[in-house]
């Protein structure tokens, strides 16, 4: 249970893990497929990109749009209070303190672009971390006719000032899942093979927030600067949109499909207005990516994207203004706390 003032730091992980969230049923339609993929760039540079067009449009005859992976990250928000908060009972926390560490993503099919789907939420993770517990939150999304699962989100979720409740000698650990599902961020030291500049819009997370995430951290003024930062800052699940984007239309020739998991750490705010550099190393079907903000040279995000396969004919990385390529690399067609500082994970400073 969140709470807005100091809280007991109280953590009973028996009440927390024993509890069973509601399914959530839910529509979306092509409207909000294209608003968020306008909400994290795309066509943002070239209203008629020829790798992008079709999130938007129904470009050539195509009889529906298509949808970035990380559409699926809006997802969760449908069982949360708006803010990003999700009630777990037994957990007591400040909510002002709840920082999103990091998301982990898992696509089973091509999402459609409009659909009835129904979220099955759990805690996935309890861990008791001395000053903070870490919670894990994971939730399964299927089509509601079918039943067939379209994919499942995983968010780390940091609740700092509520550690401390098990044996420092043997701290409490859960989880449901196995530890080598999420893969090691391992950023090498070799030249990337590509690299991804895009300017964000001073708009952009006016614009990111009316695909549902409405914390006023991102929007008020006021509320920025209370928690410590000069103006408004970008949502963390916004700048994972823009790097899944450069990871697309570098290596996949702009086919969201080919993407068959993602995993993004938050490492830094972003400011909208700001230049996100994402860097690229292409490691077999993996691609790792650390993002950075031009202006300030400061890393804010890493983590990778894994990819369906890799065809024996590479495509190229696209090359023009935005992308500089150093070497040939494509993809086919057809997820420990580091530092983070705010509401969406995104370190101050």
């Amino acid at each position: 249970m969140a709470t807005s003032s100091k809280p007991t730091a109280a953590v009973d992980p028996e009440v927390a893990l024993a509890h069973k969230f509601p399914e959530v049923s839910f529509d979306y339609d092509e409207r909000d497929v294209a608003l968020y993929a306008l909400g994290v760039g795309a066509c943002g540079d070239d209203a008629v990109d020829d790798k992008e067009l079709h999130f938007v449009y129904h470009r050539d005859g195509q009889p529906h749009i298509k949808v970035l992976p990380t559409f699926v990250s809006l997802f969760p928000n449908k069982n949360s209070n708006g803010l990003g908060i999700v009630d777990v009972p037994g957990l007591n926390f400040d909510a002002s303190l709840l920082l999103h560490g990091q998301q982990y993503i898992e696509i089973y099919r091509p999402i459609p672009s409009y659909a009835s789907v129904v979220n099955k939420v759990k805690v996935a993770g309890l861990h008791d971390k001395g000053k903070a517990t870490i919670l894990e939150i994971e939730t399964t999304t299927s089509l509601k006719e079918s039943g067939e699962i379209l994919c499942m989100n995983r968010s780390t979720i940091y609740l700092r000032g509520a550690g401390g409740f098990s044996d420092s000698s043997r701290p409490y650990t859960y989880a449901t899942y196995p530890a080598n599902q999420v893969h090691r961020i391992s950023i090498p030291n070799s030249a990337p093979s590509a690299v991804y500049d895009d300017q964000t819009k001073q708009s952009q997370a006016l614009l990111y927030r009316l695909s549902g995430d409405y914390n006023p951290l991102h929007s008020d003024p006021d509320i920025a600067q209370v928690a410590g930062f000069t103006r408004p800052i970008l949502h963390g699940l916004c700048t994972l949109g823009f790097a899944a984007r450069a990871v697309i239309k570098s290596f996949c020739n702009g086919e969201p499909a080919a993407v068959k998991s993602i995993f993004g750490r938050f490492l830094l705010h972003v400011y909208p207005g700001e230049t996100l550099s994402t860097e690229m190393w292409l490691d077999g079907q993996k691609v790792h990516y650390q993002t950075k903000v031009k202006e300030r040279n400061r890393a804010v995000l890493s983590g990778y994207v894994l990819l369906q396969h890799i065809p024996s004919s590479l495509a190229e990385p696209e090359c023009g203004r935005s992308v500089h390529a150093h070497d040939e690399a494509g993809c086919g067609a057809n997820g420990e706390e580091t530092g983070v500082r705010d509401a969406h994970g995104q370190r101050g400073g």
